[in-house]
């Protein structure tokens, strides 16, 4: 099937800006795909069905763009999720795979603000991104999603994200829940450059997933539709 909003391939290569950038793509790769899902980190308020509260950005417009990437390594599923249960989503760029991802538009101060929460901190100013944008990557702390990755520029801007420090086959690899599945398939169907089909088998092709979730049951899950072999 063929899609209008086909994936981007993303420019490699260093950042030729200079200073810091006024707006980033921050790319997600996991359950932030969902404009839905990525609305609580930017807005704030209580996420329905869990216990976490988000403070939100200083700045609480939406994404200007989002649109669907194709990166190269691999997205598996970690460690144990306080939000959803289970496993929750990693990227490793250094790993043989190709990644389907979401990069979103926003401030780089709204990208400060959405991963001091993803690190569980308060957003209470600007990252500085020169390291990142000089070297590809810059260590906040040691925590999960306390690396930051440069994943290379679309049309002049960076593309930035964040990751854990350790490398795909460092740490086990840990069953994702039902709703965390069903965010993460949700927003990469809502980009509109890959059809249920393809969703489906990508998802539960993850590390993680693989040999849990069939691409039935994740089609399923996403969209309600059956009659996917697997």
């Amino acid at each position: 099937m063929s899609h209008a909003n086909a994936a981007r391939t993303v420019e490699p290569g260093p950042f030729g800006g200079t200073g810091s950038p006024g707006l980033v793509w921050y790319t997600s790769y996991g359950s932030n795909m969902f404009l839905e899902r990525l609305g609580y980190y930017i807005r704030g308020g209580p996420l329905p069905g869990t216990t976490r509260v988000y403070p939100g950005c200083r700045d609480r417009r939406l994404p200007v763009e989002s649109m669907a990437v194709e990166l190269p390594g691999v997205v598996y599923f970690a460690t144990e999720s306080p939000v959803w249960g289970g496993g929750r989503a990693f990227y490793d760029p250094a790993a043989d795979g190709l990644v389907y991802a979401r990069a979103h538009l926003v401030s780089a101060g709204q990208f400060s603000d959405i991963a001091a929460q993803e690190m569980f901190r308060e957003p209470d100013g600007d990252l500085d991104l020169a390291e990142v944008l000089a070297s590809g990557r810059a260590a906040l702390g040691s925590g999960r999603y306390e690396t930051l990755l440069y994943a290379g520029h679309l049309d002049g801007i960076p593309l930035l994200t964040f990751t854990a420090p350790w490398a795909l086959d460092d740490v086990p690899w840990t069953l994702p829940s039902a709703d965390y599945l069903r965010h993460f398939g949700r927003g990469l169907l809502e980009a509109g450059a890959w059809d249920v089909r393809t969703v489906a088998s990508y998802v539960a092709a993850r590390p993680g997933a693989a040999g849990h979730w069939s691409a039935r049951a994740v089609a399923e899950l996403i969209d309600g539709i059956d009659g996917i072999d697997g």
